[in-house]
């Protein structure tokens, strides 16, 4: 069965955005990846508690662990699996952050295969359910082992992976290679998810055809546009797709902020809603001066003000697409 899933993006992917994007159409979505360790050493601190939300109407959900050490990642996952919440735990091996991956954990995995191994086949024993993997090409461009990590991962008992198609190196620039996606694809039998470069539904089609995996993983993509999840299964199943309209933006934008300022503190809400927002009308009449205007709003209700008034001023002109203001992946 071909499954749409949500990556997880630190400081987006909350339990808020993860409802929004089940609600159009996405199958699987993870938690922000959690420290193995800091769970361990303070469970009840509370940006960890955050993270672990699993909201109410979210049907599933995994929860994503990062370490360096395969007893405490493993020790970790034990008991968060015991509590019954989640669907499934994911290793991450595929972060390429400057505060991750050089001191060995995430991408920084694929450097040292032994201990990746070890943390796998550990954190299988330790968890009640399914494990997963998530990683790279490789560190860097010398080092390209992704084939021998997925089948090392398959030899381990991992359940799945999903492979983005970049190296550590490249972080986020150049271009996904969706042809070592489908190497990887051939070379293991249990299901691989591609991710990379999927900003379009027609991308996310094309890229899954040509590389026959079982699923695709859409990160950025979905970054003011949790729609793309339900346009993508339309053109999968051949039924015609409506483009999003202004009124659906601007109801969708005004659902998320109140759901924010509903289960955060109003501080954290409106600061971590402005990046949404700018997301939300990207490519829109005057998105640009509005962001400059937004980001200097403190009081909700002055936002949601200037969201109404942004949207009045549109006159009835549909979302632009690539031809709209600084359109840019």
């Amino acid at each position: 069965m071909f499954e749409v899933r949500l990556a997880p993006m630190c400081g987006i992917t909350d339990y808020i955005f993860r409802t929004i994007c089940y609600e159009q159409g996405c199958d699987l979505a993870y938690t922000e990846m959690i420290s193995a360790m800091g769970y361990l050493c303070a469970p009840e601190q509370r940006a960890t508690k955050e993270l672990m939300i699993r909201g109410t109407d979210e049907p599933s959900l995994i929860l994503q662990l990062f370490g360096r050490d395969p007893d405490i990642v493993a020790e970790a996952a034990g008991r968060i699996t015991a509590s019954g919440i989640y669907d499934g735990i994911d290793l991450n091996m595929g972060c390429p952050a400057k505060k991750i991956a050089p001191s060995g954990e995430g991408c920084g995995l694929m450097r040292t295969p032994k201990i990746a191994e070890q943390m796998m086949r550990r954190t299988v024993a330790a968890s009640s359910v399914p494990v997963t993997v998530k990683m790279r090409l490789g560190y860097d461009r010398d080092h390209i082992n992704v084939i021998d990590f997925a089948r090392m991962a398959e030899d381990a008992g991992i359940t799945s992976i999903t492979v983005h198609g970049r190296t550590r190196e490249q972080q986020y620039s150049g271009e996904a290679d969706w042809e070592m996606i489908a190497r990887v694809k051939q070379a293991v039998r249990i299901p691989v998810i591609g991710n990379g470069d999927l900003f379009t539904a027609e991308q996310a089609i094309r890229c899954q055809s040509a590389s026959k995996t079982d699923g695709v993983m859409i990160g950025r993509g979905a970054m003011g546009n949790p729609w793309i999840f339900r346009e993508v299964k339309a053109r999968m199943e051949g039924r015609e797709y409506r483009p999003v309209t202004n009124d659906e933006r601007y109801s969708m934008m005004m659902r998320h902020y109140k759901d924010m300022l509903d289960c955060k503190p109003e501080r954290i809400a409106v600061n971590e809603m402005r990046k949404h927002i700018g997301w939300y009308i990207k490519g829109m009449n005057g998105a640009a001066a509005f962001r400059a205007k937004i980001n200097l709003t403190e009081k909700p209700e002055d936002t949601l003000a200037l969201i109404r008034s942004f949207f009045e001023d549109q006159d009835g002109n549909d979302w632009e697409g690539e031809n709209g203001d600084e359109n840019k992946n």
